[in-house]
């Protein structure tokens, strides 16, 4: 069984960085690392293929400046293999834009039974990435996975909801979004980060995949920040002292602010 895993390398939550003044977007150009979100699917996708008998998964990303922190950590997990898409035409691309680069990268890894992504990304929160790359390849997508397994030639899947989850079956190959949380992600072993070091990654630009320049980035970007401020400084709130009534000052209070 072969799976494709659509990973992100982002910032250190721990040293985002800044954003740039000129594009209002956040900066790149520091080390990256795997999102961790999409820890998640690389395990995920480790233990389909442990459980089909056979195959192997091959990571899927889209970075600046031929940066591969990220994918060879994921690699150390257990991938066999990359493909990095890395182009200065691919700054300030939109969803759909990375969707597009998504899509291609995809199709030029092989032969796929199953792609699966994050619910979102840890620096972006669209949410929007895998239904569109799904629908861009033409074929069927479930979201919020809590756990797949494979029949035959069809997937089944667990979905979270609010409530629980939903039974849902969907033939292979298709687009899965895997929840955060649902599994634990293996730590690599020093013999798997020794191992990942010459594992092959193949980088490309967007003419390696056919498609135009003016397409994706800014130039095909269908959206544009025009301004970012600070959030508002939080307010001392109420401090309540309880001399006995303390929880009639409570219920006034809520019942001037409509809440009861």
């Amino acid at each position: 069984m072969n799976v494709v895993v659509c990973v992100k390398q982002i910032p250190d939550p721990a040293d985002p960085g800044a954003l740039d003044p000129s594009t209002k977007t956040l900066k790149r150009d520091g080390k990256l690392i795997l999102d961790e979100s999409d820890s998640y699917g690389v395990e995920m996708a480790l233990q389909l293929v442990d459980a089909a008998g056979g195959g192997e998964v091959t990571l899927v990303s889209m970075a600046p400046n031929s940066e591969v922190g990220g994918l060879r950590t994921a690699l150390a997990m257990g991938a066999a293999k990359a493909v990095l898409v890395s182009d200065d035409a691919l700054k300030g691309s939109d969803a759909l834009g990375t969707s597009k680069v998504l899509a291609k990268a995809i199709e030029r890894a092989g032969a796929a039974d199953l792609i699966l992504t994050a619910t979102e990304s840890s620096d972006g929160y669209t949410g929007t990435v895998p239904e569109m790359v799904a629908e861009l390849m033409g074929l069927p997508s479930v979201t919020f996975a809590k756990s797949i397994t494979i029949d035959g030639g069809a997937a089944k899947v667990q979905r979270q909801t609010e409530a629980g989850y939903d039974d849902v079956e969907c033939p292979l190959p298709a687009v899965v979004s895997v929840t955060a949380g649902v599994v634990e992600p293996r730590y690599p072993s020093f013999k798997g980060i020794m191992a990942a070091k010459s594992k092959p990654v193949d980088e490309v630009t967007v003419a390696d995949l056919g498609i135009d320049a003016g397409a994706v980035g800014w130039a095909g970007g269908g959206q544009e920040i025009v301004e970012v401020a600070e959030a508002e400084a939080r307010e001392a709130g109420t401090i309540v002292e309880d001399d006995g009534e303390g929880f009639q000052k409570v219920v006034d209070y809520l019942s001037e602010l409509k809440v009861i």
